[in-house]
Formats: structure tokens, C-alpha cells, sequence
């Protein structure tokens, strides 16, 4: 799968706002990192990240804003909208990921970042 096919096809999985969607994209034992903090692990870790994203933005919406690849390795930048329900404030935050992929093109590893200060203060109540 090319990294544009792939990319599109999570970004699809994260709109949905289905977590086991997110989770199908990852190996069975993969992970996510997200901002060096501890990993979720394996799929049911992976969707509970995801989940808690839904809950926390409802009405996420994610755009891919590129995809490059190099071999197993690929780098899929991001941003989602929404709102933010305890503070009902609207959000707009940009990151990306770093991939490591497996023979069968899911994720082994993923280490996300993105601005963790931004973020709070778009989600502070007003």
C-alpha cells in the first residue's frame, strides 16, 4: 500500500469515531507513544486512546496533511478539529506521527507528538 493509500485510510478509520477502527491499523502487539509519555499497548490499548479522544472531542475530525515513507518507517501528519466538551471550547491542533511498519503494513510503533501546551490552553475552560 502506498503511503497516501494508507494514510487515507486512517485518517477514514479516525473519523468514524469508532476506537476499534484506529486499533485495526496496528499490529497486534503494536503500540502508540504519544509526546514520549507511557505506551498504550496492543490493540485494546490503542483503541483506548482513541476512545479517549472521542469522549473528549466528540465531533473530532481528521485531516492527513501528508504521508512520506521510507521502507517500514512512515510519517503521517495530522489535524483534527472539534470541540471540546468540558469546556466547550473549539480546538484545532496539528502533530504528527513517526510509524514503524510491519511485513503486512500495520503499525509495530507508533511515536506521536504534538503541542501538548497548545492544547491545553485550547481545552482550559473559558
Amino acid at each position: 500500500m502506498t503511503a497516501d493509500a494508507l494514510a487515507a485510510a486512517y485518517t477514514d478509520a479516525w473519523n468514524t469515531g469508532n476506537p476499534d477502527a484506529v486499533a485495526a491499523f496496528f499490529a497486534a502487539d503494536g503500540a502508540i507513544i504519544i509526546n514520549k509519555g507511557s505506551p498504550w499497548q496492543g490493540r485494546a490499548g490503542v483503541a483506548q486512546m482513541a476512545a479517549g479522544f472521542f469522549a473528549d472531542i466528540p465531533d473530532l475530525s481528521l485531516r492527513c496533511d501528508g504521508a512520506r515513507r521510507a521502507g517500514d518507517h512512515l510519517v503521517y501528519m495530522w489535524t483534527f478539529t472539534g470541540t471540546h466538551v468540558a469546556a466547550g471550547n473549539a480546538v484545532r491542533v496539528t502533530g504528527w506521527e513517526e510509524w514503524d511498519l510491519d511485513a503486512s503494513g500495520l503499525i509495530t510503533l507508533s511515536r506521536g507528538w504534538f503541542d501538548a501546551e497548545d492544547y491545553a490552553r485550547q481545552t482550559a475552560p473559558k
